[in-house]
């Protein structure tokens, strides 16, 4: 194991039983193609397992956290929360970055401080922490790093970010702001939209949901990480 994720899992105070399976969570696919290492595995399919135990733990802490909200508000609240735009925030606060192992290519593109990455990232971590030590970890390592940033004062704080890329936009005289819906996807009970936000034709971000405002709220969040927007 390397000495990077050694620092890691003492800064944050979470020492794996196997740690391997860390570094899997680190372990971009860019750098498994490149160095073809026998069983080395990329962190995909641990990406997989994390955005399922995250949607979990954080509709638990919702849940607890606010016995006076609609399904509906808690819905709102948890898109907020496990979307892509905080996961790399997330990601970011933790440095996450520092320790990704990267193909050459991936690295001299930048790779390191992409969005994606970095909220792929952050989501097989949890799928890691949660196979190495269970779920009462998952849920301790999400209450000291991730739910203080977002349970404020104990009502629910959905960011609006279709305001915030509306009032930026419209400070900087930077153009038109248009969402338009480009796909729908799954059965009448479980349908899933798509966005995209425009400014002056030039497309900015593009966001899911299971209504068409939450996909445009989504595709907003992407538009505003973007053009580099922070959000209070």
């Amino acid at each position: 194991m390397n000495r990077d994720l050694k620092q890691l899992q003492a800064q944050l105070g979470i020492f794996f039983r196997d740690p391997q399976i860390l570094k899997q969570a680190f372990t971009h696919s860019s750098y498994v193609n490149e160095n073809r290492i026998a069983n080395h595995k990329d962190n995909e399919r641990l990406e997989f397992l994390g955005d399922a135990v995250l949607e979990l733990t954080v509709s638990q802490f919702l849940f607890e956290a606010h016995p006076l909200c609609s399904e509906g508000e808690l819905t709102k609240l948890r898109a907020s929360i496990v979307c892509e735009p905080s996961l790399v925030l997330f990601a970011e606060d933790l440095e996450f970055g520092n320790y990704v192992l990267l193909g050459k290519g991936e690295e001299i593109t930048g790779g390191r401080t992409r969005p994606a990455l970095l909220a792929d990232i952050f989501e097989a971590f949890i799928g890691a922490l949660y196979l190495d030590q269970g779920l009462d970890a998952v849920k301790a390592f999400l209450q000291t790093y991730l739910f203080p940033k977002i349970s404020g004062d104990g009502k629910p704080q959905i960011i609006d970010y279709k305001t915030i890329l509306q009032e930026h936009t419209q400070q900087h005289s930077l153009g038109i702001l248009e969402y338009r819906i480009v796909d729908e996807r799954g059965p009448a009970h479980e349908k899933e939209f798509v966005s995209e936000v425009l400014m002056d034709a030039a497309l900015l971000g593009r966001g899911s949901g299971r209504s068409k405002k939450e996909a445009e709220q989504q595709a907003a969040a992407q538009a505003l990480l973007k053009m580099n927007v922070k959000v209070p």
